[in-house]
């Protein structure tokens, strides 16, 4: 161990204990989940900080947005952020790059420590007063079909949540695939245009620099160059950020989904729409009185994807919900 992590809890660990456990665990981005503890980064170290799991009362995902950012129809200039609640009220947020990272993180931490709690105190808050507005609505008595439906939507939903990294990367699959067929390929041709144009500016730079040509426009062309380059870079094809790259990421999630829904037969769904929220959607469905049947439901819920669009206004959970798995119905066509 290069760097011995830093005690944030009263809760800690041994010197050896701390660096074997370090050395072993987890990473999922600048964090790392370990057999005793979870690591945490600095802005600038990854995985400087450790919390002892019997010191964390809470884990869950903050999404911070500019001003207006959140206007309940989409998400603009957000960073996402892990938060972790320890001795009895303390926080500590960790900035991500990459918010699948953070559901990667905690879909683990979930199957290894379901006693934790993975939204903050508001939300739970919010989830009990949004069920018991769904416990209003639901039907007092339900048809002895319905009641058997609902049991077998329940029976698969916990059989998928035994494995959440496969629905995870099902919906996040789907979404990268959903954005590169929604994508004008001249998109790339600018992203290569402004790249070269970054790449100009920053040769200038240092031309200028070199023949002393100005103070200035050191800051500027290298301002210039790194926004051009970064902006570009982003929309560029990559390794993984191409045709052939996000099909096949697509494929092999479903492709992992099947061979684990041979453990399941007579799974009640196909196997692109097979995630948790879809079910519990479907659940839902039923108790409130629109539908009976298994399929009725699956129906309900793609007629309410349909209906949501940006004209619509939802809430944050409503919206977690949608996101996850409305790109996985727009890429089957709803079929």
């Amino acid at each position: 161990m290069i760097f011995k992590s830093i005690q944030l809890s009263k809760k800690s660990l041994d010197t050896a204990e701390l660096a074997a456990d370090k050395k072993n665990c987890r990473r999922f981005g600048p964090c790392g989940v370990g057999r005793k503890a979870l690591y945490l980064n600095s802005f600038y170290i990854d995985r400087k900080y450790y919390i002892p799991y019997s010191g964390i009362s809470r884990v869950f995902k903050r999404i911070a947005m500019s001003k207006g950012g959140f206007s309940h129809k989409g998400i603009f200039a957000s960073i996402p952020y892990l938060v972790v609640e320890y001795d009895n009220g303390k926080e500590k947020q960790c900035t991500f790059k990459h918010e699948e990272q953070i559901d990667q993180l905690i879909a683990y931490l979930k199957r290894e420590h379901p006693e934790m709690k993975y939204v903050s105190a508001a939300v739970e808050k919010r989830l009990k007063k949004k069920e018991q507005e769904r416990v209003a609505r639901r039907q007092v008595t339900l048809s002895a079909q319905a009641q058997e439906s609902i049991q077998i939507l329940q029976d698969a939903k916990a059989y998928l949540e035994q494995k959440p990294e496969l629905g995870n990367e099902l919906s996040l699959s789907a979404r990268k695939k959903r954005v590169f067929l929604c994508t004008s390929p001249s998109y790339r041709w600018v992203a290569l245009a402004i790249t070269l144009l970054g790449l100009a500016s920053l040769l200038y730079g240092v031309f200028s620099l070199v023949y002393h040509r100005g103070f200035a426009v050191y800051f500027l062309l290298f301002g210039f160059a790194a926004i051009f380059m970064f902006a570009g870079l982003s929309v560029l094809p990559t390794a993984r950020n191409n045709k052939t790259a996000v099909m096949k990421r697509a494929q092999k999630a479903q492709d992992a989904m099947r061979r684990y829904l041979e453990g399941k037969p007579n799974f009640p769904l196909p196997v692109y729409y097979a995630h948790p929220v879809v079910l519990g959607r479907m659940c839902r469905a039923i108790e409130e009185g629109r539908c009976s049947t298994i399929s009725d439901a699956l129906e309900t819920v793609k007629r309410d994807l349909k209906a949501l669009n940006s004209s619509v206004e939802v809430d944050e959970e409503e919206y977690e919900e949608v996101v996850a798995i409305k790109a996985m119905f727009l890429n089957e066509d709803y079929r």
